[in-house]
């Protein structure tokens, strides 16, 4: 699975030893892993960049067991899927995270 993560949140993911996603914040009721890399370098290119100044795309493993529980969605095209997660449901989701999380892709503003 894959994540685009802007700096805030990668912090937090570093605190955890790279082992946990944070708490969702009030306004973040669902937590949302995408299924292939290039939605995921879509994402924290053209969306994180602009907002935080670097985005980051991070590659996990979960149980697939565990996963079975979630369907996949179908967010726009074809390969626009990812996974919808409560926040409530995401402290469990990170105790079936095998591994660690790792940044595989950052992304910074274009210089002129």
């Amino acid at each position: 699975m894959w994540r685009p993560t802007g700096p805030e949140e990668l912090a937090l993911v570093a605190a955890s030893d790279w082992r946990a996603w944070p708490p969702r914040l009030p306004d973040q009721p669902i937590f949302y892993p995408v299924l292939n890399e290039d939605y995921a370098i879509r994402i924290a290119r053209d969306w994180n960049v602009p907002a935080s100044g670097i985005g980051h795309v991070t590659r996990f493993e979960v149980e697939a067991d565990f996963l079975e529980r979630y369907p996949v969605r179908q967010a726009g095209g074809e390969t626009i899927l990812e996974l919808w997660v409560p926040a409530e449901e995401l402290e469990e989701f990170n105790r079936h995270i095998v591994g660690r999380i790792e940044v595989v892709h950052t992304f910074r503003p274009q210089q002129s």
